[in-house]
């Protein structure tokens, strides 16, 4: 699986303060560690960058190829800054992300053409989110058709669906079981196309120390599913253990819950336990509270 790391992020006060003073140093070293613990892209998010928006994205570029060659992500709502940060990249970058917005058919998949760059696409439209399986793929299936008239072809396209918190009342559970249905269809839909997720968004709002368990168990549930890529934290070492084959008896049990086989889990260590629960939410089949790893 690509894991494109998520920690150059201007939400954290470090980047942030790091990105106005033009200070390097706190930028270069998240690269590093980064590229050290497995990632396969370095991801810029600059969300949408409305001040000097050329020149500091060609600052971070710059700075971030100084400190790793890892290809970059560029991960801005801004097209200007999106441009700026494409040409300075000196290994075919990753455009993340566009959608099947009007303004990002018209903005964002040109420049994908122009840089001849990989580009993530999300479900979202002029609509907004499609709400179940069927719709995303709709939707997706209108986008991707709008990129290859563009002259993008498909083995260029990564594709989103969009986590929501699984905490969301009501919504987060349904979302999460049907973005691990999107995932599994997909490659079927729509040939040679790629799959890529937020991770995080799926812990979002869980408590912080509850978080690393709900992303670990998640991303091994959409790799079953054959999902390609995730935006996730590399510097989680039992995450990366977890893809990279280095815990085969947690991922086996987390496929028998997606199997729907009963586990006795009398006989199971705590961290198997924690991760048997984990399942069950992200399943649906028990109702999320911050208190599931206790019930």
């Amino acid at each position: 699986m690509v894991i494109i790391g998520e920690n150059i992020h201007v939400i954290a006060q470090a980047v942030s303060t790091a990105i106005r003073e033009r200070n390097p140093s706190v930028i270069q070293g998240l690269a590093k560690a980064q590229a050290e613990a497995g990632a396969d892209y370095i991801d810029l998010n600059v969300g949408p960058m409305k001040k000097d928006t050329e020149e500091t994205m060609q600052w971070l570029v710059n700075a971030v190829q100084e400190a790793t060659d890892l290809p970059l992500s560029i991960d801005t709502m801004n097209p200007v800054a999106m441009e700026a940060g494409l040409k300075a990249c000196q290994k075919r970058p990753l455009l993340n992300s566009a959608s099947g917005k009007t303004d990002s058919k018209e903005q964002m998949l040109p420049l994908a053409r122009k840089y001849n760059c990989d580009v993530v696409i999300s479900v979202i439209t002029d609509k907004g989110m499609p709400p179940d399986v069927e719709s995303k793929i709709e939707s997706i299936m209108d986008t991707v058709a709008h990129a290859n008239e563009l002259g993008i072809p498909n083995e260029d396209i990564w594709v989103d669906p969009i986590l929501l918190p699984v905490s969301t009342a009501g919504e987060g559970q349904r979302f999460a079981v049907a973005c691990l249905e999107f995932i599994k269809i997909l490659e079927d839909v729509l040939p040679e196309i790629k799959s890529t997720v937020g991770l995080s968004n799926v812990s979002n709002g869980v408590p912080n120390e509850l978080r690393p368990i709900l992303n670990r168990t998640y991303l091994v549930m959409l790799g079953r599913n054959r999902l390609y890529s995730a935006i996730a934290d590399p510097l989680d070492k039992e995450l990366m253990s977890l893809i990279k084959g280095g815990m085969p008896e947690i991922v086996e049990l987390i496929c028998k819950v997606m199997d729907g086989e009963d586990i006795d889990i009398s006989s199971l260590s705590p961290k198997e336990v924690e991760y048997v629960k984990t399942a069950k939410v992200l399943m649906g089949e028990t109702l999320y509270s911050d208190a599931w790893l206790e019930s």
